[in-house]
C-alpha cells in the first residue's frame, strides 16, 4: 500500500491501517529508522482496556504487609 506525501511533509493513513491499528483522532506514532532503510511505524497510544489480561492474575493474594517486606528486603539488597 502507498501513500502520498504533501508539500508540508504530512501523509493520510488509509482508513484499513487506522481500523486494524485502532487508532483515533489524537493518538501519537513513532517511526522507527532501520538500519536498513526501512521504517518500522508504532502507535504509542492504547486504552487501558486492552491492557486487561497482559498480566497474570497471581495464584495466591499478597497483603500490603508482605509487599512492604518484600520492597524494604529489595532495597537493602
Amino acid at each position: 500500500m502507498s501513500v502520498t506525501l504533501t508539500s508540508k511533509g504530512q501523509i493520510t493513513l488509509p482508513k484499513n491501517i487506522r481500523e486494524k491499528l485502532n487508532l483515533q483522532i489524537g493518538d501519537k506514532l513513532e517511526f522507527l529508522i532501520q538500519d536498513d532503510g526501512t521504517a518500522k511505524m508504532i502507535p504509542l497510544t492504547s486504552s487501558v482496556k486492552q491492557l486487561k489480561g497482559i498480566v497474570a492474575k497471581p495464584q495466591k493474594a499478597v497483603s500490603l504487609e508482605d509487599m512492604e517486606k518484600a520492597i524494604l528486603k529489595g532495597a537493602q539488597g
